[in-house]
């Protein structure tokens, strides 16, 4: 059976430089198992799978799997398979541009803007929980990072369907020279249970606030291109710890430079704290499945 495939690269209007996501529009028949190797088999950070919704609230329903494991919600998989859907003709922007997405964690409601003749996704992050992490585990992440962390904001867990440890570094040039021990944090991940570690660092000069980076090594993914659920946990870790001002709550997030993407977030913190992650994309594969 012949299933339309297409493969999309997010955060970027440019492909090959944002984070590609695999999107089998049509899912119906598959099971988990099918599902898994599928994902195994492409070999991405995220492979997604579009099924009809089981709720007169959503527009359609999404599975999403890492290489290894089946995830709640994602970032970028989101964005991506709602691009996909669109420019199949598969769904149709409601009022305002709204689309209501519906997946492991429940209904993501996510709007479709055009501006300057190109179009960009942006999606509401669901609550995040944070939980501090054990005096313990900040040492035995610093030995997985192998560099200090920044002592003024103590990393955190930041569950948003997708489990982070977040981490401060100094600076974005402390963030790039990152070398993790990743067979280290893979045991790491794999005892706290959590998905991966997402560190950012303060850009000093440049349009971009912050430079991140996100890794998974027990997820099959060692470092994720451009990561919307870590952005969106760093978000949430920001401004719990009183790290936005009123004047910095909009702001551009960049990712991927050292896996050789460039991808840039637009990220969004109301004034209640609810958190918006942003970005365009393009395909940069179309075809079909034959299995």
């Amino acid at each position: 059976m012949k299933r339309s495939y297409k493969v999309v690269d997010v955060f970027t209007l440019r492909p090959l430089l944002g984070n590609p996501v695999a999107v089998v529009l049509d899912a119906e028949g598959l099971t988990t198992e099918d599902m898994q190797a599928i994902a195994g088999w492409t070999n991405l950070s995220e492979t997604t799978f579009v099924l009809p919704p089981t709720t007169g609230k959503a527009d359609y329903r999404l599975r999403i799997f890492t290489p290894r494991s089946e995830l709640a919600f994602a970032g970028h998989p989101t964005l991506g398979s709602a691009h996909a859907l669109l420019e199949a003709g598969r769904i149709t922007a409601r009022k305002n541009g709204r689309l209501i997405q519906e997946c492991n964690i429940g209904l993501v409601e996510l709007t479709l803007e055009e501006q300057s003749g190109e179009q960009r996704l942006t999606l509401g992050m669901p609550p995040a929980k944070l939980e501090p992490l054990q005096a313990a585990d900040i040492s035995e992440l610093e030995l997985v990072l192998r560099h200090k962390v920044d002592i003024k904001s103590a990393p955190a867990i930041v569950n948003v369907g997708a489990i982070w440890v977040v981490a401060q570094m100094n600076d974005a040039a402390s963030v790039l020279s990152l070398r993790p021990d990743f067979a280290r944090l893979a045991e790491f991940e794999r005892r706290l249970g959590i998905t991966g570690l997402t560190v950012f660092g303060d850009h000093s000069h440049g349009d971009a606030a912050i430079e991140v980076r996100t890794f998974a090594p027990s997820c099959g993914v060692e470092e994720d291109p451009v990561c919307g659920s870590g952005n969106g946990s760093v978000a949430a870790f920001r401004w719990e710890r009183g790290l936005l001002s009123s004047s910095a709550r909009d702001y551009v997030a960049t990712q991927g430079r050292c896996v050789g993407r460039d991808g840039r977030i637009q990220v969004s913190v109301d004034a209640n704290g609810k958190i918006f992650i942003g970005g365009s994309c393009v395909t940069c594969v179309e075809g079909s499945l034959t299995l």
